[in-house]
């Protein structure tokens, strides 16, 4: 049925780590888009949002998710507003995720675009017409959607439902496949289960947000936590940790209720002051079959992971403006884990300024953010209208990544079969990008490239 004209094209994702976007076009008039995710920079939603997509969204025939990150389903919406009504396939974890993400990120959108004068990216009823196309796929079911193409989920380990997909083409000859690995679990991960192996593919577009460096060590990690938590109470300070919703919050969690537990730190207040983590949070405990071993026998040993003497909530605004009445060293959770918006900005205006206090940064900073303006350094930053001195101690933890690390991204390129004929590389800042390609090329012995917005790639 398929001949050698299959065509890939990187929409966006590339040269960046944001805005996951690809298009297969099939011969036989099949278009099926990989990820459909909003591009962040200096704001929460950059203007390359609002720009047309490349390709006419009416034209696409279906849309595969690999996971819930706002960054691979925060144009979602915007495609269904502008045409799209194919069926969206992703595995059924994802599909409450996102559900969750998106919702929680209209609230952002809206409260930007009124500031900005602009139209909002995407309405409520665009967020239900997309849930009303939305189909799931278990992990290792395969699934056909066109008639000699399928698809087929293997476990990412990224973050809960995260998904590699393999895409399938049959022809006279054999099969052609093609996979698309989202982003990659920092194997082994707390919680969740190892990335799988990718397996006997022709082709993978893999991603590249940390193939530049290497992270520390769980272990070190963990330590590093501990001592910084330790080094903030004795100094009488605040602890603030800007957190993704999803995964990374549940896995700050976990730990801090191990160090809790064990008596390695203080018993002093924590705050998730985040109601989108929290409810996030209620969806990891429905999953725990998707736990690693370890921790599902920690769970059955009586151990409620995500709570812990001290531990609150806070749902309400005015939960979290009480938070800094609370005297003391404290620890506070809250999104969004690059600062660009959400309850943690009001926390570093008021904690930015006092050396007693810590903020540590556990996740990747993307270039224009707040995060990333901490992370390099800078000694003032604008909040709300103001300028705020940083005199806080800054940490970083990339153990605490819910990426892999240059190494195991090539020691799982290396693993795949002889078969695979060229890697991809995306969703990375250029520099990550070509080192990446570059080691696979050199240690893997297999061609790999950093693709070219737009440009068509034959496959096959």
């Amino acid at each position: 049925m398929i001949d050698q004209k299959t065509k890939l094209i990187f929409c966006s994702g590339v040269s960046t780590v944001t805005g996951a976007n690809f298009l297969l076009k099939i011969n036989n008039g099949k278009n099926i888009l990989i990820d459909c995710g909003l591009i962040q920079g200096e704001s929460f939603a950059d203007e390359a949002n609002r720009k047309d997509f490349i390709y006419k969204p009416d034209s696409i025939d279906c849309l595969l998710v690999t996971h819930a990150h706002l960054d691979h389903v925060g144009r979602i919406p915007k495609l269904i507003r502008e045409g799209f009504s194919g069926m969206i396939y992703s595995t059924p974890e994802t599909k409450i995720l996102a559900e969750l993400v998106l919702n929680d990120a209209l609230g952002i959108l809206t409260k930007e675009a009124e500031i900005n004068g602009l139209e909002t990216l995407y309405s409520e009823d665009d967020i239900k017409k997309a849930f009303s196309l939305w189909e799931t796929v278990e992990y290792h079911k395969s699934l056909e959607i066109f008639d000699g193409v399928s698809i087929f989920m293997k476990d990412a380990g990224h973050i809960l439902g995260s998904a590699m997909i393999e895409v399938s083409i049959k022809n006279d000859r054999k099969d052609t496949k093609i996979l698309f690995t989202g982003d990659l679990g920092n194997s082994p991960s707390p919680l969740l289960r190892d990335t799988e192996p990718i397996g006997d593919i022709d082709y993978l577009i893999i991603e590249s947000t940390y193939g530049d460096r290497n992270h520390e060590s769980r272990e070190e990690s963990t330590l590093k936590l501990e001592k910084i938590i330790k080094d903030t109470v004795d100094r009488g300070g605040t602890l603030v940790i800007p957190t993704f919703s999803v995964d990374r919050t549940q896995v700050l969690l976990y730990e801090i209720n191990n160090l809790v537990e064990k008596g390695k730190i203080p018993s002093i207040p924590v705050f998730l002051d985040s109601p989108m983590a929290i409810k996030a949070t209620e969806i990891y405990r429905s999953s725990l079959h998707l736990f690693n071993d370890s921790v599902k026998k920690q769970i059955d040993n009586g151990d409620d992971i995500f709570s812990f003497p001290r531990l609150k909530f806070t749902v309400a605004q005015w939960e979290s403006k009480e938070i800094e009445k609370t005297s003391g060293s404290k620890i506070i959770l809250a999104g969004s884990g690059m600062s660009h918006g959400g309850r943690v900005v009001g926390h570093e205006k008021q904690y930015l300024p006092d050396p007693k206090n810590t903020i540590l940064l556990v996740g990747y900073q993307s270039l224009g953010s707040l995060g990333r303006g901490l992370a390099d350094g800078v000694k003032k930053v604008h909040i709300n209208n103001e300028n705020i001195h940083v005199n806080a101690h800054i940490d970083v933890l990339h153990g605490y990544s819910a990426h892999k690390d240059s190494d195991n991204m090539v020691n799982l390129v290396g693993g795949a079969n002889d078969r695979l004929k060229r890697v991809f590389v995306a969703m990375g800042e250029p520099k990550s990008s070509m080192y990446l390609a570059q080691r696979i090329n050199n240690e893997v012995d297999t061609e790999a490239i950093v693709p070219e917005i737009t440009k068509e790639y034959l496959l096959g």
